[in-house]
């Protein structure tokens, strides 16, 4: 049996795993580089591997990270089953085609401006078209806690990892030369307490473990203080005259703020004359599609929707798609939410609603979920003082606010519980972290436990005893 790593290899994007075992080779999640200053270049790099030879594509989440590069995949050679939730199928397909629009609009921009100067066409990674083809290769899918056989030597079984709706770590179960050996894969790992999704499932105990370390060094605040400072930087921005400006991930965290807004509102802390907007597409169909999938939510959420009620939908919430309507808000001057993409402020309309706020001192930026380095939310989170959106220096003025207790990551204790249910594991492999901060820290604590802990660097292969 051999493992290599090809993403997320003392970097917290590109998760893209390859387990050779029972006569498969089983690629466990392949996503995009995100945030760094070379990514564009690693996206578009070689995998590490043949795509062609890969039987099959275990997806554990629908974030870009982890599935973005499913269609390059397929465009340069795979032809395998592609196995996940219902909820991440579903999901994947959303955030891939507006990967592609993104990327296809981009190239086009690229190739204006080149041909200017006389030069070639620029293509994009892929295009809607590569999506729709790789669509095709999803086959059967994972039930929570269900085995699902490969072949005859190898067993799958997919559990919830409590990070997005649909999200699972996953468990493989080889036998090759006589030697059966488990390996988990955690995926994303969520944090466990929050409104909307119900939690992790424990893994079992196992020979080998794939562990993400995103939170590694730290511990999230207390989930109900962190929505009381939520709710109270908002009412106080509102007292100003200001609007609240929360870039935002379409999945997830997006609904649970939505939630929070909604109950807070039915609480009276907050004003029903508040204007609150998702100026996301994707989060708008995000949202859509989380109203399909109930059994992957909390007892509370999952008896609402069933009930038929709309826990993600507070009194007057607008749900924007047009650009024309984006355009719009900035016409606003105060008393508005404006929850919009990307959470990095890598792209996307929220880009747009910083340069129209964040220079004005009634304003309010709140952050809730991580920003990676490299990025304009890293940026502003640190404490620069000037940011440039669209060629323009900006000053930022505005108050900014990150709350960490709303992060879909579990933390550093909550990781250690976690891997603790996995018994002494021949070998934990620490991935999806800041090298120097989340995966070294959890590295030095699990040593100290006796435990054998590895770190393994872009596209390094291991034998598994």
């Amino acid at each position: 049996m051999r493992l290599s790593f090809h993403g997320a290899a003392q970097n917290v994007t590109g998760s893209c795993h390859l387990l050779q075992a029972g006569g498969l080779r089983i690629l466990i999640d392949c996503g995009m580089f995100q945030g760094a200053r070379h990514a564009d270049e690693e996206n578009a790099g070689p995998f590490g591997f043949d795509p062609a030879e890969v039987d099959f594509l275990l997806l554990t989440h629908a974030h870009l990270d982890h599935c973005g590069r499913i269609p390059l995949l397929v465009k340069r050679g795979f032809t395998g089953e592609i196995i996940t939730t219902a909820a991440t199928r579903d999901l994947a397909k959303l955030i891939m085609m507006d990967s592609a629009h993104i990327q296809e609009e981009d190239a086009a921009r690229a190739t204006r401006r080149r041909r200017r100067g006389g030069a070639n066409e620029i293509r994009p990674l892929y295009d809607q078209i590569d999506v729709l083809t790789a669509l095709d290769n999803f086959g059967r899918n994972a039930r929570y806690d269900n085995d699902i056989p490969l072949n005859d030597a190898v067993t799958v079984r997919f559990i919830n990892a409590g990070h997005i709706l649909g999200s699972a770590s996953v468990i493989v179960e080889a036998v090759e030369d006589g030697v059966a050996r488990r390996i988990v894969f955690s995926g994303d790992l969520g944090s466990p307490g929050h409104a909307v999704l119900a939690n992790a499932t424990p893994p079992p105990e196992c020979d080998y473990v794939v562990m993400e370390t995103t939170y590694g060094d730290r511990m999230h605040r207390d989930l109900a203080a962190s929505v009381t400072e939520f709710i109270d930087a908002i009412a106080a921005t509102h007292a100003r005259g200001g609007n609240v400006v929360i870039p935002t991930f379409a999945m997830e965290r997006t609904q649970e703020i939505l939630f929070h807004l909604k109950e807070a509102i039915k609480r009276k802390e907050l004003s029903a004359s508040l204007l609150v907007f998702l100026d996301s597409p994707m989060a708008v169909s995000a949202t859509e599609i989380f109203r399909r999938h109930a059994d992957g939510f909390s007892d509370e959420v999952r008896d609402a929707m069933l009930a038929g009620k709309r826990p993600f939908h507070p009194p007057g919430v607008r749900f924007t798609r047009e650009a024309a309507d984006s355009m719009a808000i900035n016409r606003i001057r105060g008393g508005a939410v404006i929850m919009a993409g990307s959470g990095m402020c890598t792209g996307g309309r929220v880009r747009h609603h910083l340069k129209h706020n964040i220079w004005r001192t009634e304003c309010s930026v709140i952050f809730v979920g991580f920003a990676a380095k490299g990025t304009l939310a890293r940026q502003i989170v640190d404490g620069a003082k000037h940011i440039r959106i669209f060629g323009e220096d900006i000053q930022v003025k505005a108050e900014i606010h990150t709350i960490n207790g709303f992060s879909a990551h579990a933390d550093q204790r909550e990781l250690f519980y976690w891997v603790s249910k996995t018994g002494k594991p021949k070998k934990i492999f620490l991935v999806h972290g800041d090298y120097d901060k989340g995966m070294t820290t959890m590295q030095k604590e699990l040593e100290k436990k006796g435990l054998r802990v590895e770190c393994p660097t872009l596209h390094a292969a291991v034998d598994l005893a």
